[in-house]
């Protein structure tokens, strides 16, 4: 593996987009849904970064399973259970890769009437991107790579890394995605 980006990195973007968050959203009341297992090391230092009051939500998306690329099936595991009718919400989750997850995410929770629904990713990776989205706001925007740490992973392992990583392609048994 080797390092990315490192913890110093990480910190000193997150404080960025906390602070244009807090701009955009100034006088709105924000609605924050975290994307379960790997947005929630992001999300919990974003949110703290974010100088508005806000309500936290979590939600649970499933379609890598214990792959490195998605398999194109999207299934909401968890769902929200608040009301988001009228509120500003902003979805926050750790990479938006093939953009399918984010995208089917998104439309679901525009049925729910919210004022309006943005998304903010810690990475945004453009090689696979094949859905017609992109991240409102992102931390650090690469190509190619497979990415663990800070709550990242690769078949549940890597997520207590305290920096981004790369993996080699004989560490994910296959080519570099």
């Amino acid at each position: 593996m080797k390092v990315l980006h490192s913890e110093g990195e990480i910190a000193r973007k997150i404080r960025d987009l906390g602070d244009t968050i807090s701009r955009e959203y100034d006088g709105k009341e924000l609605f924050i849904i975290g994307i379960l297992k790997g947005g929630f090391m992001f999300m919990a230092d974003l949110v703290r970064a974010i100088t508005l009051p806000a309500k936290i939500e979590f939600a649970r998306l499933s379609s890598y399973a214990n792959s490195d690329s998605p398999t194109g099936d999207v299934t909401i595991v968890d769902d929200i259970h608040a009301v988001i009718s009228g509120r500003h919400v902003l979805i926050v989750d750790d990479i938006m890769d093939t953009g399918h997850s984010l995208l089917a995410f998104k439309e679901h929770l525009k049925k729910k009437g919210p004022a309006s629904v943005k998304i903010c990713t810690m990475i945004d990776k453009t090689f696979r991107r094949d859905a017609s989205i992109s991240p409102d706001y992102y931390g650090f925007r690469i190509t190619e790579g497979f990415v663990v740490g800070y709550g990242l992973d690769f078949a549940e392992q890597y997520r207590t890394l305290p920096a981004l990583y790369v993996l080699d392609p004989d560490e994910t048994g296959g080519p570099p995605t």
